[in-house]
């Protein structure tokens, strides 16, 4: 009876063994595991499965992704159209072509614009006696525009302190004859007038204005500053 239960004791005890010993080993089998994945998934690991192009199309397309949101976050906000404006080259190709088309009160008026050139720039009264007018007048219309002139004259030419006050008349030294007469512009076309003004009434140091206008056209006018020195 003795040896039986000291048999039935030693085969509890083996048995409880066998089973601590199963599960020591799973769990150390577990450890290892979770060791082996996180030493695999460590950083300078993970880098070595990847070569160079590789890397450079994963940073391309995390980029990308980040662009397009910022894109269609902006396409969302509203924004205000810019004012198209002409740069230097525009110009010096189309030195005709305004920023915009001037609106007339004169119907017939629409589509023309008036350019002023003044030359030099900055005169030297010692030296200049007569300024330079070169107003050029264009037809940036898709019709031709007609302009009736009771007169010779085209143009008249004003030079003005900077308050405004008339120091000389182009008019004043050059006669007028009633001679009628039509011009007609076509689109994209222009009419150049050359003349020049007296310097005479003009003082070192100062700023001017010239003004040039046509007198029937009252609404065809510019005029532009320049600087005299002695």
């Amino acid at each position: 009876m003795q040896s039986e239960r000291a048999m039935s004791l030693f085969r509890h005890a083996f048995g409880r063994g066998e089973n601590q010993a199963e599960r020591e080993c799973a769990e150390s089998s577990h450890v290892n595991w979770i060791k082996g994945l996180t030493g695999f998934l460590q950083p300078r690991k993970l880098s070595g499965l990847f070569n160079l192009p590789m890397k450079r199309r994963a940073v391309l397309h995390i980029l990308i992704f980040f662009a397009a949101g910022s894109l269609f976050a902006q396409d969302a906000m509203p924004t205000s159209t810019p004012v198209r404006k002409r740069g230097w080259l525009g110009r010096l190709l189309h030195p005709f072509s305004p920023d915009s088309v001037p609106q007339y009160k004169d119907a017939r008026l629409r589509g023309l614009t008036v350019d002023l050139l003044i030359t030099p720039q900055t005169i030297k009264l010692s030296e200049v006696r007569q300024l330079g007018i070169k107003l050029t007048l264009a037809n940036i219309s898709k019709r031709p525009v007609t302009l009736d002139f009771p007169t010779n004259q085209r143009i008249e030419i004003y030079l003005m302190n900077s308050e405004g006050n008339i120091l000389t008349k182009w008019s004043d030294n050059h006669a007028i004859e009633k001679k009628p007469a039509t011009i007609l512009i076509n689109p994209q076309e222009r009419i150049e007038y050359n003349e020049t003004i007296a310097t005479r009434d003009l003082t070192p140091n100062r700023v001017f204005i010239a003004e040039v206008f046509f007198p029937q056209y009252p609404e065809l006018r510019v005029r532009q500053k320049f600087l005299a020195v002695p």
